[in-house]
């Protein structure tokens, strides 16, 4: 197995997604076809621009395991036909049923689909935090996709997990067992990993960034991403992580630009804050570096704004 994925995992190390392609599978709602990344486990790369008529929402990583005793999906998917397409793939895999969904998180593109899951009467689990999200802001989340997607909206509605965990969600299933963790605040509220300890594995969602630039909320706390980056994720070593947003890579990949990236800006924005600036001259503190990833330029200055707003009272 190693000797058939290893090419695979470092040719997508240095992949680079193109915000400019609409969409690479026509004949779906998915941006593109699932593909078996390790055995049992196989990936539908979703755009790594932001949600778009064009690209149906999909621009996050919808996930399934195989398990040989039934399915597990990862991310309900941006909306009900999405979810649909995604089971549509997974019939074309399996015979075997879907029989659990996880929500990486409460943003859209991993909730709106639940209203299919639930249809199917398929158990939906999330993080008490994700769930309290949906709770919250669900319709707003609705409202914002049905914008964007227009007629690709159809059949959505607001669905929460209907079960919710604190710490840990494990299951044996088949050949797999799947940990679902919450190592600690990061990019959002409620924020999920998958760990298959038996293949290595993590399905990090958006613990982890490599192809896009991170966006930095203003509920994205970066001190303590690094702190459950570096207590908690690190700690895994995976050796195939399977991001929130772009392909299939490695553990050193997402570190370059996740956890060494919060580094640097924090570094550029602390620096100066020292040197007396004020919020106008931080959001253009220089971030080259990181200037090849998709959607730098929507989001750099608004990344460096947050920061500066955060360390200045830390």
């Amino acid at each position: 197995m190693m000797r058939w994925v290893l090419p695979l995992i470092l040719a997508a190390a240095t992949a680079h997604a193109s915000e400019d392609i609409a969409d690479k599978y026509p004949g779906s709602l998915l941006y593109d076809k699932p593909y078996e990344v390790i055995p049992g486990v196989f990936s539908a790369i979703g755009a790594t621009a932001p949600p778009t008529y064009e690209n149906a929402g999909h621009n996050n990583n919808l996930s399934f395991i195989v398990t040989g005793d039934g399915v597990v999906v990862i991310n309900g998917g941006a909306s009900y036909g999405l979810a649909k397409a995604l089971h549509d793939e997974i019939r074309a895999v399996t015979d075997q049923e879907v029989k659990l969904v996880f929500n990486e998180n409460g943003q859209g593109h991993a909730i709106l689909g639940n209203s299919y899951w639930a249809g199917q009467g398929v158990p939906i689990v999330a993080h008490v935090d994700a769930a309290d999200v949906v709770a919250e802001n669900g319709g707003t989340i609705l409202e914002d996709m049905k914008r964007y997607n227009k007629d690709r909206a159809e059949g959505t509605e607001v669905q929460g997990p209907t079960e919710t965990f604190q710490d840990e969600y494990i299951v044996e299933m088949g050949d797999f067992r799947i940990e679902a963790r919450y190592l600690g605040p990061a990019h959002s509220p409620g924020d999920i990993v998958i760990w298959l300890p038996g293949q290595s594995l993590v399905i990090s969602g958006d613990m982890a960034f490599h192809e896009r630039m991170l966006p930095i909320f203003a509920d994205t706390y970066t001190a303590d991403w690094l702190e459950t980056w570096d207590s908690e994720f690190e700690p895994l070593k995976a050796t195939y992580v399977i991001p929130g947003h772009g392909h299939p890579t490695n553990m050193a990949q997402v570190r370059r630009y996740t956890r060494d990236y919060l580094v640097y800006l924090r570094g550029k924005i602390g620096a100066h804050l020292e040197a007396g600036g004020g919020l106008a001259e931080a959001y253009y503190v220089d971030q080259s570096p990181y200037a090849n990833l998709d959607t730098f330029e929507e989001l750099a200055t608004k990344n460096a704004g947050r920061v500066f707003e955060q360390m200045e009272f830390e």
